[in-house]
């Protein structure tokens, strides 16, 4: 029964990284790349984005509850997993150390992140490209968020290729090969569109 828990557990966990936490991330990333045609479009994109209806119900079910579970049960498996880079340096065991490294790492960045917008806004705050602005005048916070993003995006990006195994999406080691350069230009297109969009509030 426990194993048929944990086997349950590990699924969720992996599908919810993908479906919704990484669509969201993706289409988190799109808008705030706005910002690189200025101030006027940030603003208009970002306001599109505040005035969906049942704004608060889609957030509370379909971002933060998913995303609690993928970080709470993400720390579960980062402690508990053993690492064996140390033994067997294969390009897929760095991989699988790198995924729970980035993991820790993006959860640090997303609840600062989440401290300084979401929170913010719910006191009062405006989330519009002032604001980033202001957030990005200090250096030290623009390496923070670039280090921040590309480890999000990479820990995204090496979930997709550990959900299609996990999920028989890919089975032959061909199949996982193709996946792997898949999720690689992912993994710089994201992070691209990510770093523009950091610098442009700059």
């Amino acid at each position: 029964m426990a194993d048929n828990r944990e086997f349950f557990y590990r699924r969720l966990h992996s599908l919810l990284g993908v479906i919704p936490v990484g669509l969201f991330l993706t289409q988190h990333l799109v808008v705030n790349h706005f910002a690189t045609k200025g101030e006027e479009a940030f603003n208009r994109a970002a306001g599109v984005m505040e005035g969906l209806p049942f704004r608060y119900l889609l957030e509370t079910f379909v971002i933060f509850l998913p995303l609690l579970f993928h970080a709470i049960y993400g720390l579960y498996i980062a402690f508990t997993a053993k690492n064996n880079i140390g033994r067997f340096g294969h390009f897929r065991n760095v991989m699988f150390f790198l995924q729970r490294v980035s993991g820790v790492i993006t959860l640090v960045f997303i609840a600062w992140h989440v401290w300084e917008t979401r929170i913010q806004a719910a006191l009062g705050a405006e989330v519009d490209f002032q604001m980033m602005a202001d957030v990005f005048s200090n250096p030290l916070m623009v390496g923070f968020y670039i280090v921040g993003v590309i480890s999000t995006v990479f820990h995204f990006a090496n979930g997709l290729w550990s959900f299609s195994v996990s999920w028989g999406l890919t089975i032959s080691p061909r199949s996982q090969r193709i996946m792997t350069y898949v999720t690689m230009v992912v993994f710089v297109a994201l992070s691209v569109v990510g770093v523009r969009a950091i610098l442009a509030f700059v």
